[in-house]
């Protein structure tokens, strides 16, 4: 496809690329990723890293040279200049390639680069160039890449895309639809298939009361499983279903673009790659922990399109348990998890005003209780030595600290190579929090029992004081202080008296 022309941040995106080294660069689902890659100047051979089978063939069409597959029964025969291959496939066939065989190595949604077969991969392979390309909002909390990729050169976030009119402003609603996940297990990172769909069972009725009530034009409805998404539009006038086994898929888009299609319901096909400018609603019945997969979804209505003023973002929520289910913060990585449930509810809106009511919504004494178990294994999962700060951890991935006096310390929330951003510097995140320990042991000894963690730890389990009990009601008059210890009313009066904005 030669007669591609690029937008100009996806030629900025190609001026930003060094000659060589490994390197992350950030675009926003709808952006074009896959398009700018494809324009990347080649000295030599190119593979692309893919980790799911369905995304291995839709980068080729934008090449206009000789390509291969390295996927399942499909494999190259050495003059192919550009070789898309699933990760599972070629992790198998690696001595059938030299480690020079490739010029440059991208790869495709980079945050999975950090599992064990990527690595293998790339420590195979010594290319002039490894680009990964993720979609992922800006905070490496669950996966850092720094030991991949040394650096971050390019990123053109969400955001960006809604202020510069390349892609569609969001406005996002909530509605329950019955269903109860808790007892679903979770396996590679989202909720377990089978599982999932007995779950859903019984939700079709909801699911076509919301997208009469909530739904606007043309509509895009993910559903968890062939039979559901069925069931759903035999609800819906005028609804098609789209499966994997779909043979008109074309035709059926072409259709809902020219508005004779009112509604498509579809399972596990329009997740990525698919060009439905039209799409106005947008219903999220597949319920998933995946960010990506999340991402993916909206990603379908945020193409502009004539009239169309915002993409109408529906998310079918229910009872989750344990699980963090992605919801409209998701997509600007922010974390609700630790608010009650009727918190939940409040946050709806235009995307951008989320993290205002998230953070609002958050400064409850029982997500500050909460907190501390966050916090606690946020470190642990990260490897980092917290030194024992009483730390609380904002919604956004940031970290701060209220001390007497309205002072405060922020550490902003890392990104995928795990740097940060504290006292007016970047610096890895592990060196924020010891430049920050450092100053407090300092700066702040009087007021140790304040934010030292293991000191409360070792009088905390105690009942809360009379005195305690009393100021905790005064201040917060609609949370239960029965039942508080020591340690939980000292961070409830500790956030009062030190404020509670980030």
């Amino acid at each position: 496809m030669s007669n591609i022309t690029l937008r100009p941040y996806q030629r900025e995106c190609i001026r930003s690329i060094p000659e060589e080294g490994r390197y992350l660069i950030q675009m926003a689902t709808g952006l074009g990723k896959t398009v700018t890659f494809s324009r990347i100047p080649r000295r030599g051979r190119m593979l692309i890293l893919s980790h799911r089978e369905e995304l291995v063939r839709q980068p080729l069409k934008y090449f206009d040279c000789l390509t291969g597959v390295e996927m399942a029964g499909a494999t190259t025969f050495g003059t192919e200049e550009v070789i898309s291959a699933s990760v599972q496939s070629i992790a198998r066939r690696l001595d059938r390639f030299s480690p020079d065989a490739f010029d440059i190595v991208i790869v495709d949604e980079a945050h999975h680069a950090a599992a064990n077969t990527y690595r293998t991969i790339l420590s195979h392979f010594h290319p002039r160039l490894v680009l990964g390309f993720t979609a992922t909002p800006n905070r490496g909390d669950k996966v850092r890449l720094d030991d991949i990729f040394t650096d971050i050169i390019f990123s053109r976030d969400l955001r960006w895309g809604i202020a510069n009119h390349y892609l569609s402003d969001i406005h996002c609603q909530r509605i329950d639809i019955g269903y109860d996940l808790s007892a679903v297990h979770t396996r590679m990172g989202d909720y377990a298939p089978g599982e999932l769909e007995r779950a859903m069972d019984g939700t079709s009725d909801a699911i076509a009361e919301a997208y009469r009530t909530l739904a606007k034009g043309s509509t895009l409805i993910f559903a968890t499983s062939i039979s559901h998404a069925e069931e759903v539009a035999q609800r819906i006038p005028g609804a098609v279903v789209v499966t994997g086994k779909t043979q008109n898929r074309q035709a059926i888009v072409r259709d809902f673009t020219e508005g004779n299609i009112p509604c498509i319901v579809n399972c596990q096909v329009f997740t990525e790659g698919t060009d439905i400018p039209r799409v106005e609603s947008v219903m999220i019945a597949r319920p998933t922990q995946s960010e990506a997969l999340y991402t993916q979804m909206v990603g379908r209505g945020l193409r502009t399109f004539p009239g169309k003023d915002k993409l109408n973002l529906i998310d079918c929520v229910g009872i989750t348990g344990s699980a963090s289910l992605c919801t409209a913060p998701s997509l600007l990585g922010i974390d609700v998890s630790q608010l009650p449930e009727r918190k939940k509810r409040e946050i709806q809106g235009d995307l951008f005003d989320l993290p205002d009511m998230v953070v609002r919504a958050s400064d409850i004494p029982e997500s500050w209780i909460q907190n501390v178990k966050i916090v606690n294994l946020w470190a642990k999962e990260q490897s980092y030595q917290t030194h024992d700060v009483a730390w609380f951890k904002m919604p956004d991935g940031s970290f701060t600290l209220s001390l007497p006096g309205h002072d405060r310390l922020t550490i902003s929330a890392q990104d995928e190579l795990g740097r940060c951003l504290y006292a007016g510097r970047v610096m890895p995140m592990q060196e924020a929090l010891d430049q920050a320990y450092r100053f407090l042991q300092a700066e702040k000894s009087d007021s140790r029992a304040i934010w030292d963690r293991s000191i409360m730890d070792r009088w905390g389990k105690a009942p809360a004081t009379e005195k305690q009990i009393a100021i905790v009601r005064r201040m917060c008059r609609d949370f239960n202080a029965d039942g508080l210890t020591k340690a939980q009313a000292s961070m409830i009066l500790n956030r009062v008296f030190g404020g509670r904005s980030a």
